[in-house]
């Protein structure tokens, strides 16, 4: 069937060959010579819209792998006394079966689950998946630019992660199980190779693993940096730039000055698991026997590692931010409230990230000033993000909203971004935190605003630029069912978990049942894990509609379905290497003018007219 041209797109057309830059590019790739077999097509490719969608289909599997570990170790928690035995054909040695036939979950075991659950969530789907996916898709498109300032970079940025995850996946099938000292790896669990199982080669994997991946990062954002300030197409100033593409931007800044950090404290850790350092150990005992390590600090280690540790959280989240402004913005199909409030906002957010780290140790015996310090900037970065849940209601109020997938899922993360946030000034508190501290308070924070609301960012994402990474839809029908069942589903969850915390639950507990003080919450963590499992079946839902909808979804017959007015949308429906077959785009405008002028909409590329004001400017 013939794509129908439409007569706004003939427009288009002629505003791009009239007022475009002319680059040569098509003159020196002749028929695309990046494209010239299936490996250099699908596997070593540098388009950075194939890289985005091999980030986005790896970080899928890994969701799915990480969903599955929570599942195991909350139908531990929900329910304790029942046989585990059916798992024994997959976890093997890790199920132990009794006298009666009742198989349970080794302790030792639940710990790596915990453990890895957290690094495969938190790394490799919510930094890898979500920001490596729409970097590489959008930055490109969005600015005017035929590919990442360096292409090889890029594809070896995606290769890392790869291996990253292929070194993390073998230490799942270690005979002394992966590494079960927490995501955050404190020392001595993880400083010591003989204080349990994963501390041994589970650890050992683990850090190389995630060495691998600090790599990817740091070749990924030194390429989206360098592509933003020096790719952008003719007119595209700093000020016309949509909002994902300045969250992008400060979220590469984040990777790059926070994850070299990290990787210091992991290279010190080596030193003291296997060189005889004692960076991170002083006068421990194992076995009643004293060992020789004296003088170090795993204090210094929670430094280190939080460093990178908060930066994480917003470079987690800022992506999402950047995303949500501009899907609320289209289907809203109104111009974003107060973008210049938001870059700043975004901007200061990224600044004040740097400077909160240790609210998470206030536990950990530092001074009580320097704790106030830390409580004092906590709550100032609260400031920025309140600007930016205001300015996202404001862009919804009295706007003409599309309720589909995409605007639905955008809408949930302000509402998850809002109750999880509003927690976070509790734990900010030192003093509250002495109550809060490592209870289920603190988990229930933390998955709200940065794991769910995350996600809820990505979904929106996919759902709204899948027709740009495939030709075609995704079923809506299954994307409003899969938003509701994960809402509901999502509070059903973690609401809960508050009142566990402020009863004084602990984390990381393998079971409650045999406390007292902790045995009447237990049809509470029942209800818990039926939701758990609720939403992980509405993930796989999402899972099949995204599949078949690669191949058998609603084509795309406009190459403007939501009459948007960024640049992405101004390249053929099968874009090809390049971008754009002819000139590139010049930028007239800002990206955010809907509703002016009598007009829906006016593409970034159509000139202002005389007297009319940017809205950048202002």
């Amino acid at each position: 069937m013939a794509t129908l041209i439409s007569a706004p797109q003939v427009q288009e057309d002629k505003l791009i060959e009239e007022l475009g830059y002319d680059d040569h590019f098509h003159d020196h790739h002749h028929g695309d010579k990046y494209q010239s077999n299936f490996v250099s097509t699908y596997i070593f490719s540098m388009d950075h819209k194939m890289i985005a969608r091999q980030f986005l289909i790896t970080g899928m599997f890994w969701a799915i792998i990480g969903g599955l570990m929570s599942l195991i170790f909350r139908l531990q928690l929900g329910f304790p006394d029942e046989s585990m035995a059916w798992l024994k054909p997959i976890l093997g040695q890790w199920i132990t079966i009794n006298d009666e036939g009742v198989g349970q979950l080794s302790q030792e075991f639940y710990y790596a689950l915990v453990t890895m659950h957290g690094t495969i969530i938190v790394f490799f789907v919510l930094t890898a998946g979500l920001s490596g996916t729409f970097s590489n898709l959008l930055i490109p498109l969005q600015i005017g630019a035929r590919d990442m300032a360096s292409p090889f970079l890029n594809m070896l940025s995606y290769w890392f992660f790869f291996l990253a995850g292929v070194v993390m996946f073998a230490s799942l099938f270690l005979n002394t199980g992966p590494f079960s000292g927490g995501w955050t790896a404190y020392p001595p669990l993880s400083a010591l190779p003989q204080a349990s199982l994963g501390s041994g080669a589970g650890m050992t994997l683990w850090v190389t693993s995630l060495v691998f991946f600090v790599v990817s990062v740091l070749l990924g954002g030194i390429n989206y940096i360098t592509t933003v300030l020096n790719l952008r197409t003719k007119g595209m100033s700093m000020w016309r730039l949509p909002l994902t593409i300045w969250a992008f931007f400060v979220t590469a800044v984040l990777g790059l000055l926070s994850f070299p950090v990290l990787a210091s404290g992991f290279f010190l850790m080596m030193c003291d698991r296997g060189l005889g350092t004692s960076f991170f150990l002083s006068e421990i005992f194992i076995g009643g026997q004293a060992l020789d390590h004296v003088g170090g600090s795993p204090i210094l280690y929670q430094h280190l590692f939080w460093f990178l540790g908060h930066p994480e959280v917003y470079i987690i989240i800022l992506p999402a931010m950047g995303i949500v402004s501009e899907v609320l913005s289209v289907h809203a199909r109104k111009p974003i409230f107060g973008y210049k409030a938001m870059v700043y906002s975004i901007l200061a957010i990224g600044f004040l990230s740097f400077i909160v780290w240790a609210h998470h140790m206030f536990m950990s015996g530092v001074n009580p000033f320097i704790s106030n310090f830390f409580v004092v900037f906590t709550l100032i970065i609260a400031v920025p993000s309140a600007v930016k849940v205001f300015n996202w209601i404001a862009t919804l109020y009295g706007g003409n909203i599309r309720f589909n997938a995409a605007s639905l899922f955008g809408i949930g993360f302000v509402s998850m971004f809002i109750s999880g946030g509003l927690t976070g000034i509790f734990l900010g508190n030192s003093a509250i935190d002495i109550q809060m501290h490592d209870t289920y308070f603190v988990v229930a924070h933390f998955h709200i605003v940065m794991g769910v609301a995350a996600f809820f960012g990505m979904y929106a994402g996919v759902y709204h630029w899948f027709p740009k990474m495939f030709g075609r839809f995704m079923n809506e029908t299954l994307g409003k069912i899969h938003f509701w069942v994960t809402m509901i589903g999502a509070y059903a969850i973690f609401w809960p978990m508050h009142y566990l915390g402020m009863a004084g639950v602990p984390r990381r507990y393998y079971r409650f049942d045999l406390f007292d003080t902790f045995r009447h919450f237990t049809e509470i963590n029942k209800f818990i894990t039926i939701a758990a499992v609720i939403v992980f079946a509405a993930q796989l839902l999402m899972v099949i509609n995204f599949f078949y909808s690669i191949w058998k979804g609603k084509k795309m017959t406009t190459r403007n379905p939501y009459g948007a007015t960024t640049l992405e949308w101004t390249t053929p429906i099968d874009t090809g290497h390049g971008n754009w077959p002819g000139k590139i785009p010049a930028v007239q405008r800002w990206a955010y003018d809907y509703g002016k002028d009598g007009k829906e909409f006016i593409p970034q590329i159509v000139p202002m007219a005389e007297g009319e004001k940017d809205g950048g400017d202002h």
